[in-house]
């Protein structure tokens, strides 16, 4: 049979397939997010997510080093804020002393070249799990963004590289370059979370920071997840504010944003592989019904594949390894 065109050709061999693939996975692709807990030498497995655990800074840094040595160039630190140091005001969460600013000083003082990224929002220290203050029971914006300008310029004089807010709050890039501007932090960049959906995947992320929120929900601050023209419209507004990279959140669900997002943007995109998209191919791998290395590097190649030019992932360290092998 004559054929002009065969496109198995470029299938047959596994050499052949690598040199012709359209995606492929480094580890400088990923951002490995890290959660830290007060004390010393605490490691602790988080329930909802099996083989991931939430450390002390002692701990951290040891793991920082480690992924330094992998290839792994970027972290994105969340932290476990004590109960008694929660309030409506989030007044913690720019305390000089306190365990993001010590955090970053650490690590930085560990491995100068990492590029640590700081999670942006109130919920960690919010007596209502919320990521704003909380007046009548609403989440209030600008008042809000007054406290996450503090929290960001805390995190750039600790020595953060990225400050990432994750709030979802109207006019927040716009106010933390301006006081990045103001305040002679021009090195600082920003990564926002313009299309952070209303997502049902966070759950074992709340278990982790024990963050949820007291009361309702978060959907009148994060998006609709029927919705695909106003993420457009989100990140493009994030980015004339100032923003250096503009997320999607969460990922697998969400390819068709992110490509949206690529095509509409000028700045980098990074898309953040959530906790519950983990937690489903770590339990269905220990059920047996994939497999998980398999499942790993799919999900991450089509993350890439769909637009992202980074990709926070737990799941970091093992792509690593297995793209290595």
């Amino acid at each position: 049979m004559y054929q002009i065109h065969r496109p198995r050709i470029l299938r047959q061999s596994s050499a052949i397939r690598s040199l012709v693939a359209e995606t492929i996975l480094k580890p400088s692709d990923f951002i490995l997010p890290l959660f830290i807990d007060e004390g010393e030498n605490v490691e602790f497995e988080i329930p909802s997510m099996p083989g991931y655990f939430r450390r002390s800074i002692d701990g951290t840094v040891k793991e920082v080093k480690e992924l330094w040595s992998m290839g792994i160039k970027s972290v994105l630190l969340f932290v476990k804020a004590p109960d008694d140091l929660k309030d409506n005001t989030g007044k913690e969460a720019w305390n000089p002393d306190g365990l993001m600013q010590r955090s970053i000083k650490a690590i930085k003082d560990a491995v100068a070249e990492m590029i640590v990224m700081t999670d942006v929002a109130l919920d960690p220290y919010s007596i209502y799990g919320h990521d704003g203050i909380v007046e009548n029971g609403e989440i209030v914006n600008d008042q809000t963004v007054e406290a996450l300008v503090k929290m960001s310029l805390s995190h750039a004089k600790a020595g953060a590289d990225f400050v990432a807010p994750s709030d979802m709050m109207d006019g927040r890039i716009f106010a933390i370059r301006k006081a990045l501007e103001e305040n002679n932090f021009t090195k600082t960049g920003i990564m926002a979370y313009s299309a952070k959906y209303a997502s049902c995947f966070y759950g074992p992320f709340r278990d982790a920071l024990d963050s949820a929120p007291g009361f309702g929900d978060k959907k009148t601050y994060q998006m609709d997840y029927a919705n695909r023209i106003e993420a457009v419209k989100e990140a493009l507004m994030d980015e004339e504010e100032g923003a250096d990279i503009v997320m999607v959140k969460p990922a697998m669900a969400y390819l068709d944003i992110i490509r949206e997002v690529k095509n509409n943007v000028q700045i980098p995109v990074s898309a953040y592989h959530v906790s519950g998209e983990y937690a489903l191919i770590k339990a269905g791998a220990k059920m047996g019904w994939i497999n998980e290395e398999k499942a790993i590097l799919e999900s991450l190649t089509s993350i890439k594949r769909a637009g992202a030019d980074l990709i926070a992932t737990y799941f970091a360290k093992d792509a690593v390894k297995l793209i290595n092998l």
